[in-house]
């Protein structure tokens, strides 16, 4: 099966090199220059993995992913010239799974895809579980389907490991380090300190009745976090 990639990019040049560059790599690739084309595409076609600008003529990048958010679990990858630290944490508190600044090397932009995508497939760390349950949440492995008494929460790849990870691994204590290693195995997307604990917090919002005073997954001071459920 071919992978199916989304490129939202309004510049014309860039647009054009990264769609040969990805067509070279054997993916399939839809070409939209703005939201409204990216809207068409979505509506029609199922895509593997999105990789948007954050400006474009019609709207903002940022926008456009909490909208893809609300029904769909689509890996994202923002492409933008900023790399303030406030932009680069708010792309993946929005549910972005890696952000990508301008100008950048075409291998190491490869690599950063392969990751994401690698990271649809469960990371083989489930003790051949294919159903995982806790406390009023059920995931389901191979579908990457949670529910929580009995309503569906929709999860990015990323979350999905994360979850998966703490699932296998109740009552256990897991640092930072070794959180990045099954999660992000190559190590590549993890942008700065703060990376872990952004994607840590998204996944609280989603599962914990109270965020800020979560039950499934505490803080453990100095060592890591761990898995009550």
């Amino acid at each position: 099966m071919n992978t199916r990639i989304l490129l939202v990019e309004d510049d014309e040049s860039l647009h054009r090199g990264i769609q040969f560059t990805l067509q070279q790599e054997g993916f399939q690739v839809y070409s939209a220059h703005d939201l409204a084309g990216a809207r068409t595409v979505l509506q029609h076609t199922d895509i593997h993995l999105l990789l948007l600008d954050v400006q474009l003529p019609d709207g903002n990048g940022f926008d456009f992913c909490t909208e893809v958010r609300k029904d769909r679990d689509t890996p994202i990858i923002f492409l933008t010239a900023s790399d303030q630290e406030f932009d680069i944490v708010r792309g993946l508190d929005l549910g972005g799974d890696d952000y990508i600044t301008k100008p950048f090397r075409l291998r190491e932009f490869l690599s950063r895809v392969h990751a994401v995508l690698r990271r649809r497939a469960p990371s083989g760390k489930t003790d051949d579980k294919t159903m995982l349950a806790s406390n009023g949440l059920s995931l389901n492995v191979e579908e990457m389907r949670l529910d929580k008494n009995g309503q569906e929460i929709l999860l990015s790849i990323t979350e999905f490991r994360l979850l998966t990870l703490f699932m296998t691994h109740p009552r256990s204590v897991l640092s930072r380090d070794q959180i990045i290693l099954q999660v992000w195995p190559d190590g590549t997307e993890v942008l700065d300190d703060n990376t872990v604990a952004v994607n840590i917090r998204r996944l609280r919002e989603k599962i914990e009745e109270d965020p800020y005073n979560p039950q499934f997954i505490t803080t453990v001071r100095g060592a890591g976090y761990r898995w009550n459920g």
